[in-house]
């Protein structure tokens, strides 16, 4: 029996050249569960960007009169969010939602020292660590393309940083930019993989994209 359901001799008319090695576009849509993890990350990473707060204001005292860099170092950390949803779900601006729902938590329910300005950073961090993802239709999962999405989120908003901060002239711009670029390389993209192929190790993530794909690619 064919695959139409014909008998004997009947064929199915072949696929155009190239078309099993593309393979049909993944779907797009959000489902409840997708939006359900990520409003769970928003809230967990929320609570862990509020500790790393914490640690940002102790090396700030520990590095004395360079303690105004320690942001720098450590930004990174609050780009993780992002990458992590989009690896997850692999739905457009679910790393732009995790971060905002993380920022919410953050300043709302936990006293933020920065306040509702935080959103603008939230918005512009998923935005940049979520742009690699989708440039490659959210098909590529590769060290590389984690790399680019944390140097791309922490660049983007230290411009933004500059500007509210008056940064913009100093003769620490060009370092100040720097360690935030690499913070974002290294805690923002690197470590985000790191933690992503943690998770789809215990199992929890199997009905989700990254499981129907066969983890990370």
């Amino acid at each position: 029996m064919s695959r139409d359901g014909a008998a004997g001799g009947a064929t199915v008319p072949a696929a155009p050249a190239g078309s099993a090695a593309a393979g049909p576009a993944p779907t797009r849509a959000w489902a409840l569960k997708d939006l359900v993890l990520v409003v769970v990350l928003g809230v967990v990473f929320g609570f862990a960007y509020w500790a790393l707060v914490q640690a940002w204001n102790g090396l700030a005292l520990l590095m004395g009169p360079a303690g105004d860099l320690a942001q720098h170092l450590l930004l990174g950390g609050w780009l993780l969010v992002a990458p992590v949803a989009v690896a997850i779900v692999r739905r457009p601006f679910a790393g732009v939602v995790a971060e905002v729902l993380a920022a919410v938590v953050e300043f709302a329910f936990l006293g933020s020292p920065v306040g509702p300005l935080l959103l603008v950073a939230a918005v512009l961090q998923g935005a940049g660590s979520e742009l690699p993802f989708a440039l490659t239709r959210y098909r590529r999962f590769g060290w590389g393309v984690f790399a680019v999405s944390g140097l791309l989120g922490a660049a983007l908003v230290f411009f933004w940083s500059a500007f509210r901060s008056g940064w913009y002239g100093q003769d620490l711009f060009a370092l100040r930019l720097g360690l935030q670029v690499l913070s974002g390389l290294v805690l923002g993209g690197l470590l985000a993989r790191v933690l992503v192929r943690a998770v789809v190790r215990t199992g929890v993530v199997e009905n989700y994209a990254i499981g129907r794909a066969g983890g990370l690619r």
